[in-house]
């Protein structure tokens, strides 16, 4: 989730962040709306759906629902005010945060039959599916101050990151934003990971915390939050605060294309082994994804890290998703297999988070949660899978 010239790099922006629409897929699939770009200004994809059957839906029947159950709730607190959501929310809590005995699964199953409506998930070329991959909460050694030890800094985000909500100008394009910072007169792109790693970014004074190893700082910030071990044993909290900007580039397909791993080879497990081994290289490889993430102290007492929704997350009944496509805080149906393995992995989640490499419509990051055992499934999850998303009745997609 590199530009030539300055003169140049905030169109090639505008293209590289803006996917353009699809042609819409044969009925039953429900075209995306037809939209007239400005000029210059790609629109952005809009995922197609196909109104379902639950028996549509794997395991269904049996499926226990009571662990996603919290995970509804929190969507709630924030979708609670929302058009067609009221109704929904108030009888979700009616219902009560725990339901866990075979009748309340039945009542579970029921609810969710009577309020919501599934739709199935599409690409945009009409295919049904897509890449699942897996996201952790990572743990860091550190220290608020730079040692001999912790030389690698975390920043907060930077007085002159401007933030363009192109939205305000062109409705079509809601909810899109662009990075970029003041040239004189004119807005260029953000600096690039390179660039704030060789120190052409003027980041003085923004660092937030210091930590003793560069990789794990780089996958800290693909997995956009994480906890930090002081000297002291204390732990600290922090999560995503701001991105620089650049899409994400994934280093794993740097590798593989340079003949360092193979396929197989290209986890993060087994990425963290190749920097071990060629810490001459790492800088240059990290330099190959320019995207660069923030950060900012989180209070000690969330249960989880927040994700997009705003909610802290639930440790495997959370989903970030492409929010251009799947609305943040509905129900997602997720069918596919646990990772490295061809066991079904059913689950009904919460899409509550998002990621800069979660592009497109059939595309999510599970979250594992906390620890080393979550940092192993997240690392190794790369799984096919399908996508439904449960639309409150009288919210669903505009049908033709």
């Amino acid at each position: 989730m590199m530009f030539e010239a300055n003169k140049k790099r905030l169109a090639w922006g505008l293209s590289l962040l803006l996917a353009a629409c699809a042609a819409p897929p044969k009925p039953p699939v429900i075209p995306p709306p037809q939209i007239t770009a400005p000029p210059s200004v790609v629109a952005p994809p809009i995922a197609p759906f196909s109104v379902s059957k639950w028996e549509m839906l794997p395991d269904w029947q049996t499926l226990d629902l009571a662990p996603s159950w919290p995970a509804f709730l929190q969507s709630c607190r924030v979708l609670k005010n929302k058009p067609n959501w009221n109704e929904v929310c108030a009888r979700a809590e009616q219902l009560g945060v725990e339901q866990l005995g075979a009748g309340d699964r039945v009542a579970l199953r029921a609810f969710y039959e009577a309020w919501f409506t599934p739709y199935q998930v599409f690409n945009p070329d009409g295919s049904e599916q897509g890449m699942i991959t897996g996201y952790y909460e990572p743990l860091l050694k550190g220290s608020r101050s730079k040692t001999t030890r912790f030389r690698y800094p975390l920043y907060v985000a930077p007085e002159d990151l401007l933030q363009i909500d192109l939205g305000e100008a062109y409705p079509q394009l809601k909810d899109l934003r662009l990075r970029g910072r003041l040239q004189g007169k004119r807005v260029v792109p953000y600096y690039s990971r390179a660039e704030i790693d060789s120190g052409t970014a003027s980041l003085k004074g923004r660092e937030l915390f210091w930590v003793d190893n560069a990789v794990e700082l780089f996958f800290l910030q693909i997995q956009g939050s994480g906890r930090i071990e002081l000297p002291d044993s204390s732990l600290v909290k922090i999560g995503y605060a701001e991105q620089n900007g650049y899409p994400y580039v994934s280093i794993g397909k740097k590798l593989i294309e340079m003949g360092e791993l193979k396929l197989e080879e290209a986890s993060m497990q087994g990425i963290k082994a190749w920097a071990e081994q060629h810490e001459g290289k790492l800088g240059a490889l990290l330099a190959q994804n320019p995207s660069y993430v923030f950060f900012r102290e989180l209070p000690n007492g969330l249960s989880a890290p927040l994700g997009a929704l705003g909610v802290p997350l639930t440790n495997e009944y959370s989903l970030a998703v492409d929010a251009r496509t799947i609305p943040l805080g509905a129900p997602v149906f997720l069918a596919t297999t646990y990772p490295n393995d061809n066991a079904p992995l059913n689950r009904l989640m919460l899409a509550q988070d998002t990621g800069g490499a979660i592009r497109g419509a059939v595309r999510a990051d599970f979250f594992w949660g906390f620890g080393a055992q979550a940092a192993v499934q997240a690392g190794k999850m790369k799984q096919q899978g399908r996508m439904w998303v449960l639309f409150p009745k009288g919210g669903e997609p505009m049908v033709n």
